[in-house]
């Protein structure tokens, strides 16, 4: 194949550059900005409220222009469904990765977990989605539930749902084994509600670590095996 006269690939380099703008920064770092509005969305729901969060409060927290979050997001309603649902992915994941790595340890022993093992480990796992690094997202859930759309609550219900599910099996073997006494339905819901109500009370800075608060919670919830 013959090389092209430079006079002739010269123009047709130069429409196809016009028929493809430069990609702006947002677009060359779309992933990691994104990421940079969500978390600075999800801190400010948590600290001032949806309502009195603008998009312009949320802009600056991120080091962005104003306008830049309607790039990423319609509207500051479309964010508030994405910061829920990007805290509902980020908990499957790591409870998943919890109990993947707690069954692994078992398993380099010789044994398998344990259904008051698995607990500890599940609401081990909450706790650190709760209260710990980048933990903004499920409170924001909490609080501002009213404030989504149907169709948001709809998927981000099916993220619970799916969150969720890993407990039921677990719950219904300590009742089988009589260390849960209560209903396995009902006993779920109660222990997620006195859960996620330490994201009012609980303080860091006191001395009570997350490990302290999991064995409170199945000392509250379980007695010893019959």
């Amino acid at each position: 194949m013959s090389h092209a006269d430079p006079e002739v690939a010269a123009p047709d380099a130069e429409r196809r550059s016009r028929g493809r703008p430069r990609k702006t920064a947002d677009e060359r770092d779309d992933g990691n900005r994104r990421q940079a509005v969500l978390h600075a969305a999800a801190r400010l729901f948590r600290q001032q409220g949806f309502a009195a969060t603008s998009t312009r409060d949320i802009a600056a927290a991120a080091g962005m222009r104003s306008g830049s979050p309607f790039y990423h997001f319609e509207n500051k309603a479309a964010l508030l469904g994405a910061v829920m649902q990007e805290g509902m992915r980020s908990a499957l994941q790591r409870q998943a990765e919890a109990m993947r790595s707690a069954a692994e340890n078992a398993a380099d022993t010789g044994r398998t977990l344990s259904a008051h093992e698995c607990l500890r480990v599940l609401v081990r796992s909450h706790f650190e989605v709760l209260l710990g690094p980048d933990s903004d997202f499920i409170p924001v859930m909490l609080y501002e539930w009213r404030s989504l759309s149907e169709a948001q609550r709809s998927e981000v219900n099916r993220l619970k749902a799916e969150y969720e599910a890993a407990w039921v099996p677990v719950l219904q073997a300590l009742h089988a084994s009589g260390e849960l006494q209560g209903d396995p339905g009902l006993a779920r819901l109660m222990l997620f509600g006195a859960l996620n109500w330490s994201v009012q009370w609980y303080d860091a800075s006191r001395r009570a670590t997350l490990d302290d608060l999991t064995q409170t919670a199945l000392q509250l919830f379980l007695k010893d095996p019959t």
